[in-house]
């Protein structure tokens, strides 16, 4: 009765953040005043001379696609060489050496994507500086892009005949300074207060219990833990990520974690509900995404608290790979958050997890960010979902679909089609040629430390996990070799940018359309029927192309176990 209670109190915050955050952001995004304009508004004029941005100025889909590249090219360029040079910069305290090329791409790529799968560990790898202005900065600025191209796809549903859908630069910026800089002030504040690490100290060695000697590392933990989650990033500062005691210390600062996490994602239906004029259809949405992440979650708790194994079963359930402090629901609740919410953080160890635990953080991941996805990438995922979802039924009863009073014709069902087929294709073709290639081959079962089924499914989660810009691992392979690190970082590069080409030219092509007037043959897609339907489509989509996967790797272990 307790954990229901805790339960109902936490979704109950998170649902009245997630209305009153919502509101907020298409207050943002649509250029209204908020109580943040006077002291933002000269901020953002100064940075429009500085970078000479003409704010009024509006993009066609092209154009706007163009800048999120070049901005993101810049990034991965810059990123790169902050890690090669690191040893010759300043901020590094812990002297460490620069960073292989390899390694380097991998990361980059990884942050400017929003992915932040990390290859290395943190704490050990990179500078001060490093994490400072190169993650933190990406932290930010990639949450920003994400959003920016969701708004982007909204307001091709709103606009009529237009050319235009926005300006990239102008969306950048409202994003980063007066969505994701001020909710981070303020919860990484709270993250401080309750214990998170926030210092610039170097390696200490501390005397321990057992007489010996042990080196603890220090440093800004509190101002990175609170964007990654909140921008649905995930790297963590320490190896053991947020189920280091530095980031994560107790219940609260997990509970606020997972709350960071779900926010934005959640908030953003309420944004496109309110932007488009209409609020069920943000319902809808979000409807869509409870069920799936529902049946997940309990998913999960079940296959871990329920196990054949006796002995197990008498602890209450298998916690190999689990904090004590957190258990296996709160445990499992973080874990479906993260492979959720494309976050990728973690307070346990996914690969620990019973064969068809696991299985379910990876079919989140399957399901192409829609659950309720990353921040910005979850609103457009689902919306390319939606407009199949429509089409399916205009073919059953043989009418020409139309959502939100926009026809879907040929154009938009080959943008949706290839939308989803591009993270299917890259994870099996980057997994197939892992197994493959001779030499590779050989190399790739060097990186396991699994194998039969369950090293099948530690490659395939890598790939999975890079191409749906996640950022979670298995953590049973080790990743840091040439292969995989480019072969990852090519994964996670297609993953972003391949999808938000498709979803700006989406955007493009339904804002010339003018809007067509309801009748009474119109689908209503703002009810419980069209919530199922949603879901039906994006389950059959998700297991018609992976279920061989599956089989193959847990649902094979799992069934001989």
């Amino acid at each position: 009765m307790s954990a229901a209670i805790q339960y109902i109190l936490y979704f109950a915050v998170l649902v009245v953040l997630a209305i009153t955050l919502g509101r907020f952001m298409a207050h943002v995004m649509d250029g209204e005043h908020t109580f943040l304009s006077p002291v933002l508004a000269p901020v953002e004029r100064g940075i429009y001379r500085l970078l000479r941005i003409d704010a009024k100025e509006q993009m066609g889909w092209k154009r706007y696609l163009v800048s999120v590249l070049a901005f993101s090219g810049i990034g991965l360029v810059v990123l790169i060489a902050l890690q090669m040079l690191q040893a010759v910069l300043p901020g590094n305290p812990q002297h460490l050496p620069g960073v292989s090329w390899d390694l380097s791409f991998n990361t980059a790529a990884s942050f400017i994507t929003n992915t932040n799968w990390q290859s290395y560990s943190g704490e050990t790898t990179l500078s001060y500086l490093v994490q400072f202005m190169g993650l933190t900065v990406q932290n930010f600025v990639s949450a920003a892009v994400g959003i920016a191209v969701s708004i982007a796809l909204v307001r091709g549903f709103m606009l009529r005949r237009s050319d235009t859908i926005g300006n990239f630069w102008v969306d950048l910026i409202r994003g980063t300074f007066r969505i994701l800089m001020p909710l981070t002030i303020v919860m990484g504040t709270i993250l401080i207060a309750l214990g998170v690490a926030q210092n610039f100290s170097g390696f200490t060695t501390v005397a321990t219990v057992a007489g010996g000697e042990q080196t603890i590392m220090g440093g800004p933990v509190a101002s990175q833990e609170v964007i990654k989650e909140l921008g649905t990033n995930g790297g963590g500062f320490f190896n053991a990520n947020s189920s280091h005691p530095y980031e994560n210390p107790n219940m609260w600062t997990n509970l606020i974690e997972i709350l960071l996490m779900l926010a934005i994602p959640v908030a953003l239906t309420r944004t496109f509900g309110r932007m488009i004029g209409n609020i069920r259809q943000g319902y809808a949405l979000l409807g869509a995404m409870v069920v799936l992440f529902g049946i997940s979650f309990f998913a999960v708790v079940s296959f871990e608290s329920f196990v054949d194994d006796p002995l197990t079963s008498l602890t209450g359930g298998s916690m190999e790979g689990k904090e004590d402090r957190f258990g296996i629901v709160w445990s499992a609740l973080f874990g479906t958050t993260s492979t959720s919410t494309s976050t990728g953080a973690v307070n346990s160890m996914h690969d620990s997890y019973t064969a068809l635990g696991g299985m379910m953080y990876m079919f989140n991941m399957m399901l192409g960010e829609v659950s309720p996805g990353g921040v910005g990438a979850g609103l457009y995922g689902i919306l390319v979902m939606a407009v199949v979802a429509v089409f399916i039924a205009g073919l059953m009863v043989g009418r020409t679909p139309e959502y939100l009073g926009k026809k879907i014709g040929p154009r938009e069902m080959k943008m949706a089609s290839l939308y989803f087929l591009v993270m299917p294709v890259t994870v099996v073709l980057f997994v197939a040629l892992s197994f493959a290639i001779p030499g590779i081959r050989e190399d790739t079962f060097a990186a396991l430390n699994n194998s039969g089924n369950h090293g099948l499914s530690e490659v395939v989660y890598a790939f999975v996990s890079g191409a749906n810009n996640n950022g979670s691992a298995f953590a049973g392979l080790s990743a840091d070799t040439p292969w995989f690190d480019t072969m990852i970082g090519l994964a996670m590069l297609i993953g972003r940018f391949l999808p938000i080409m498709l979803v700006l030219s989406l955007a493009g092509s339904l804002a010339k359309q003018d809007v067509v007037p309801e009748t009474a043959g119109t689908m209503k897609t703002d009810n419980k029927l069209f919530v199922g339907l949603l879901v039906f489509v994006i389950f059959i989509i998700s297991a018609l192309t992976f279920f061989p996967t599956l089989a193959l790797g847990p649902l094979a272990e799992g069934l001989v176990a």
